[in-house]
């Protein structure tokens, strides 16, 4: 991952006409070592014949370069600026996003898992745009994964990067590895959450979050 700081400015109190350095916005960038589509699609014409699956025919000569650009796009999380603003106001209360989609791609046989995402925080000294809350999600899931470990990374970067009271995340999801393959139970999801700080400690804290998720 890279971060880029990108300069910003805020205007001084008392004094309109004197332009002041503002926390600068944090460039999030996901790094990676290339994607090579022509490769990607090699590997997936073989990857169909080897499955007896010939690619030759009309409707499916373009299918290994379709699966190549589809999951190059499933692993290329966005570039975006996480923007976060002075608490001026003291806003002590529950922030939270809740129906966050989530789109992901389970780690163990590279099938999708998708659903939606509550994310919550207790803000400190600054807040965050509430879009980039979606942006953090869609950063963690573009790439293999596991659902525990997902949920964990968005709150532990969170409370990394915005220094909050409290963190809360919970995901849910159904799984088509789980649905469409193996056990096949259609109809299934998995539930999984992440609660920092007073989210956690504090029981009427956690319960207020949990209630506004939906999830009591």
């Amino acid at each position: 991952m890279t971060q880029h700081p990108h300069p910003a400015l805020q205007v001084a109190a008392g004094d309109p006409e004197i332009p002041m350095p503002a926390q600068p916005a944090l460039r999030v960038v996901q790094e990676t070592d290339g994607i090579d589509l022509a490769a990607a699609e090699r590997a997936a014409g073989e990857f169909l014949q080897a499955l007896g699956i010939s690619p030759g025919t009309e409707s499916l000569r373009g299918t290994p370069g379709r699966m190549a650009r589809a999951y190059a796009e499933l692993f290329s999380p966005r570039p975006f600026d996480l923007t976060t603003f002075p608490n001026d106001e003291g806003y002590d209360e529950l922030v939270l996003a809740r129906s966050i989609p989530v789109r992901s791609v389970c780690e163990h046989h590279l099938l999708p898992f998708v659903g939606t995402a509550h994310v919550g925080y207790l803000p400190g000294q600054r807040i965050l745009g509430l879009s980039k809350l979606a942006r953090v999600v869609e950063y963690f899931a573009c790439r293999p994964q596991v659902q525990e470990r997902l949920t964990k990374q968005v709150a532990d970067w969170l409370q990394t990067q915005l220094e909050p009271k409290g963190v809360g995340v919970v995901i849910e999801a159904e799984h088509t590895c789980m649905t469409l393959r193996g056990v096949q139970a259609t109809g299934s999801s998995t539930l999984t959450s992440t609660l920092l700080g007073t989210l956690r400690s504090d029981a009427r804290s956690r319960s207020e979050f949990l209630a506004l998720a939906g999830l009591t």
